[in-house]
């Protein structure tokens, strides 16, 4: 189980880094839309290589697509939506909420996936120790998160006049659909993890799955921006601008491996506790050309207390 949990911890780490980079990217296109479906392709590609080189094959045999259920495919589908939500999201319900009640929502979610068995999951029993481990868990991605967030006067204020400029029923309206981003990204990871077990193949789960989504978001870039990328952008871009993608890949590939084995919700929470101490090291060093942020005693509390959460669970 432990190597499970440190290749979750591996993943959220990447994924973490994956931000800024493609954050970077969208400046350069000028578009967080074709930055997304740029890093897509090439996590679809990469997916499509390390598929042939591993399973000897990229797409699923004709006779099992028909013989499978239709949710099964649903994986690419979810993870587009997840991406894209987040990025309207932002504007919305400001940065604090738009990465807590996400969040919150994969814990549930995640949670309730193991209890009751759903997408082909390991069905995992709810214990006191598990539940006192979860809610340890969420107080200590609160303390890391919102706390230092919270303590930001540019965050609080830009947080502030995005909320207050809108009717509160609207305000209302995307709190509930951040949280119900998060039951999706739970879903999608659960929904790829049964995926590569019915394939015998992770790899080949993760490209069917990235490749789906990567249909649906090239659609939305075309629609909502209505172009592509010139060759000017493209020839701005840095060599590490093109890794978002592949750290993309390597986080559900990673996920599809590790949720046969220690279920969804302990995947989930371990690949959050990987982003956290991923982004407060990109903060503190200012990787990938973000700005730079000194860790803050409230991070390193918190870290400290999602680790005693996360020892409670295992031991459940």
């Amino acid at each position: 189980m432990l190597v499970f949990m440190t290749i979750s911890v591996i993943a959220g780490f990447l994924l973490a880094n994956q931000s800024p980079i493609n954050s970077n990217l969208s400046t350069v296109v000028k578009s967080p839309f074709i930055a997304a479906a740029i890093s897509f392709i090439v996590g679809t590609i990469f997916l499509a290589i390390t598929s042939l080189s591993m399973s000897g094959r990229i797409f699923p045999s004709l006779s099992f697509i028909q013989t499978q259920p239709a949710w099964i495919w649903l994986g690419g589908i979810l993870g587009s939506i997840y991406l894209t939500s987040n990025v309207l999201l932002f504007p919305q319900i400001g940065a604090i909420q738009t990465v807590i009640l996400p969040v919150l929502g994969q814990i549930v979610m995640g949670t309730i996936i193991d209890m009751f068995g759903w997408f082909g999951a390991k069905q995992l029993p709810m214990t006191w120790i598990k539940f006192i481990g979860i809610i340890i868990m969420v107080v200590g991605i609160f303390i890391a998160v919102v706390v230092p967030s919270i303590k930001n006067r540019d965050v609080r204020q830009f947080d502030s006049e995005t909320v207050s400029g809108q009717h509160p029923t609207v305000v209302l309206g995307w709190q509930i659909w951040a949280v119900v981003i998060g039951f999706v990204a739970a879903t999608q990871q659960a929904i790829n993890g049964h995926l590569g077990t019915l394939l015998g193949s992770p790899s080949q789960a993760s490209f069917v799955s990235f490749a789906v989504g990567t249909v649906i978001v090239i659609l939305v870039a075309l629609a909502v921006d209505k172009r592509l990328p010139n060759i000017q952008q493209l020839k701005e871009t840095k060599a590490w601008n093109w890794l978002g993608g592949i750290l993309g890949s390597l986080f559900v590939l990673a996920s599809v491996i590790t949720i046969p084995k220690i279920g969804a919700g302990l995947t989930i929470m371990m690949g959050l506790l990987g982003q956290i101490f991923g982004s407060i090291l990109i903060q503190q060093f200012g990787w990938w050309k973000s700005m730079k942020s000194r860790v803050v005693l409230a991070q390193i509390v918190g870290m400290i207390i999602m680790l005693i959460g996360v020892v409670l669970i295992k031991l459940a």
